[in-house]
């Protein structure tokens, strides 16, 4: 199975329809989960005003994410109908060709991180072709994104993806949103933070932070979060 581009955005919904403040949104995913924390991929920062160029974080686990969608794979009754969200501003021009491999997992997550950080916000697309210009986009104040859908071991195939229009090359680039069917989990990784936000049930996130491969701590959404500047 591979995944599949998404023309109808119906599955957003519950991410689109919502009245939480958009920096929540985006960083944590919707309301209504039992349980939120937040995965480190770097340390939190020590002293107010720190930029992440000042981190030492030599020996940082670099593998989380994998992990992660190994343990969340087991916690959904649908791993093979899961949902992601790919923000436009990843888009990179030209289209893809025989010799671009498709991302099949996480390598160089810092330098993905650096990238992304590179490119806050709505990010223009103007090296995309007009047909993935004007894809329909999941779209919520300040983001705007590509809707894919298929198998959880198929995130970040986004290349090869069923249905993509234009083929825009999207590379190895992180989803913002990832959640399953039947919505026991979701995952936000929006380019600004050092960290991912997950929501679930509570067993759920008590076994992500007890897992000693993942760095992650519990959270309250609505209150006010780590941040690098």
């Amino acid at each position: 199975m591979t995944l599949t581009f998404c023309s109808d955005l119906a599955a957003a919904d519950w991410i689109v329809h919502t009245t939480l403040p958009w920096q929540q949104l985006v960083r944590f995913g919707p309301a209504g989960l039992d349980a939120y924390a937040r995965l480190l991929l770097l340390p939190d920062p020590v002293r107010p005003g720190q930029s992440e160029n000042d981190v030492e974080a030599e020996d940082w686990r670099t593998d989380q994410l994998p992990r992660l969608f190994e343990l969340l794979a087991a916690c959904t009754t649908t791993p093979d109908e899961c949902y992601f969200c790919v923000w436009e501003g990843f888009a990179n021009a030209g289209p893809v060709t025989d010799d671009d491999a498709a991302y099949a997992g996480v390598d160089n997550l810092e330098d993905q991180i650096g990238r992304a950080a590179a490119r806050p916000g709505l990010a223009p697309t103007s090296g995309a072709s007009p047909s993935v210009l004007q894809a329909p986009k999941v779209e919520v104040p300040h983001r705007a994104y590509w809707l894919f859908r298929g198998p959880l071991a198929e995130i970040g195939t986004w290349d090869t993806a069923e249905a993509w229009p234009g083929q825009c090359r999207l590379d190895a680039v992180e989803p913002a949103f990832v959640w399953p069917a039947d919505h026991a989990w979701c995952v936000a990784l929006d380019v600004d933070p050092h960290w991912a936000g997950i929501g679930g049930g509570a067993l759920l996130v008590n076994q992500l932070i007890a897992d000693p491969l993942l760095d992650v701590v519990s959270a309250d959404p609505t209150m006010e979060q780590p941040l690098y500047w």
